[in-house]
């Protein structure tokens, strides 16, 4: 049935074929234009081919400059533990501490305190931006003891803030075991 249905389409198509000779020449007109494309293309290739070490140069000079600036930047980051072996101590100590009351505080997260907790981990991002901005003043300054007090005063503020909801997480507690207590006595 196929056949049928190509037959008949060759049919129709007949008048619309192409059956004219080409003129004398055609073969080596066609010769020639794809000797001038062979030609045009080679010299494309041979002007990309030209730049494309410098622009590799270019690209490795860029990455080079750009770790410099990153590394030169990284290096001029000052915090406590830049100042004095003490002050890294201190700085450890607070981190740790800090770490510890965080642990802590995930594992005393419930329903019922999640926005408590919310609002201190709010409190303790704004503390940390503000502490980000005092090791730019630290660096700036040159170890001003003002800018160093400001950094342990932040330390010792985020710790505060953990304290207290802690203590607020237990009272919580404390005040539904006791309410439990007395709805379940009566």
């Amino acid at each position: 049935m196929k056949k049928d249905q190509i037959d008949t389409l060759f049919d129709n198509l007949k008048d619309d074929f192409d059956v004219a000779m080409p003129s004398l020449n055609h073969e080596q007109r066609f010769a020639n234009k794809l000797k001038q494309q062979r030609l045009a293309n080679t010299s494309k290739k041979a002007k990309n081919n030209f730049w494309k070490p410098f622009l590799g140069i270019a690209a490795t000079l860029a990455i080079l400059v750009t770790v410099f600036v990153t590394t030169q930047q990284e290096e001029k980051a000052y915090d406590l533990a830049s100042i004095s072996p003490e002050m890294a101590e201190t700085q450890n100590f607070f981190t740790t501490t800090i770490a510890s009351e965080l642990t802590k505080l995930e594992t005393e997260t419930n329903p019922e305190t999640k926005l408590l907790v919310a609002d201190a981990m709010m409190q303790m991002q704004r503390l940390e931006k503000e502490y980000t901005d005092l090791k730019k003043d630290l660096s700036e300054s040159g170890e001003d003891k003002r800018v160093i007090y400001a950094m342990i005063s932040n330390f010792q503020n985020r710790i505060d803030i953990l304290e207290n909801t802690l203590t607020q997480i237990e009272n919580i507690k404390k005040l539904k075991n006791s309410t439990n207590e007395n709805s379940t006595t009566i």
